[in-house]
């Protein structure tokens, strides 16, 4: 069976992230009013980013094991990759050099439980990679074919690794064609473990319900949510069984992608696409 292979620091993995930055990613979530969506995606990736790294640390003598190579694509005013700091310019870093390298580090405040019931404000502190960009179309299709010729010789390289994940998140329609051509093209890309695994979140721009991990098009409202599916890979087993766990009905034929997600929707995406068969 595909997708069993376990990840080390021998036979690391891979994750992508395509990021729309065009214009509509100044809009808020669902029409409600707060930060924009780029704002709280930024915040989500980087969040993410953070927890990537912890789950690479098996002790504190050791730090953080090199199980993953990680970059962040934007497409919007430019196509190319976007962390900062010391890792301005790369496309693939490695976990521990992503931890070690954030581009600052910001004091942020957050609620947490007294013990009594209550709740009560403490500071954190939270490392930033990734900076919210909003500005000009949607060339998803470029974004596609870069995410391909950063992950043609990755795949060569690492021929016995878990296949690389791509997780694309936009909030709206490729301004320069059919996405769903080279889509095809990326995910034709394998290991021997499998072939590389495509998922896409679509982000919430009015009020509604979000679609979550379909099986067929049923319900989907447009060619453009069709083609997001369409271009969407089929759950892998352990993934599946990660989703079914946080709740979700899913389905032998469930694919990675979700439509018109809010916030906490895409945390859950974000954690249920990254979650590995295991680390070694």
């Amino acid at each position: 069976m595909a997708y069993t292979a376990e990840i080390s620091r021998q036979n690391p993995s891979c994750i992508l992230f395509l990021i729309d930055q065009s214009g509509s990613m100044s809009e808020p979530f669902g029409g409600e009013p707060g930060r924009s969506k780029a704002e709280r995606l930024a915040d989500a990736i980087n969040r993410l980013l953070f927890e990537l790294s912890i789950r690479c640390t098996k002790d504190q003598k050791e730090g953080v094991r090199n199980y993953y190579e990680v970059g962040v694509i934007g497409y919007g005013p430019r196509v190319g990759p976007t962390l900062g700091g010391k890792l301005a310019g790369q496309t693939l870093v490695a976990i521990r050099d992503v931890a070690d390298n954030p581009a600052r580090v910001e004091e942020r405040r957050r609620k947490v439980e007294d013990g009594t019931g209550g709740l009560v404000e403490e500071t954190i502190k939270f490392p930033i990679w990734f900076d919210p960009v909003a500005q000009d179309g949607t060339p998803m299709c470029e974004a596609l074919r870069l995410a391909h010729s950063i992950l043609e010789p990755w795949v060569r390289k690492h021929p016995d690794s878990f296949p690389p994940i791509v997780i694309n998140i936009t909030d709206g329609e490729a301004t320069d064609g059919d996405p769903r051509p080279p889509a095809e093209v990326l995910r034709q890309l394998a290991t021997q473990d499998g072939n590389l695994l495509l998922f896409n979140l679509h982000l919430s721009s009015q009020p509604g319900r979000p679609i979550l991990y379909p099986e067929d098009e049923t319900g989907l409202p447009d060619e453009y949510a069709r083609q997001l599916f369409q271009m969407s890979s089929f759950l892998p087993p352990h993934i599946r069984e990660a989703a079914k766990g946080e709740g979700y009905a899913i389905g032998p034929q469930s694919r990675g992608f979700v439509f018109n997600a809010d916030i906490v929707e895409v945390i859950k995406f974000l954690d249920i696409g990254t979650r590995p068969k295991g680390l070694r």
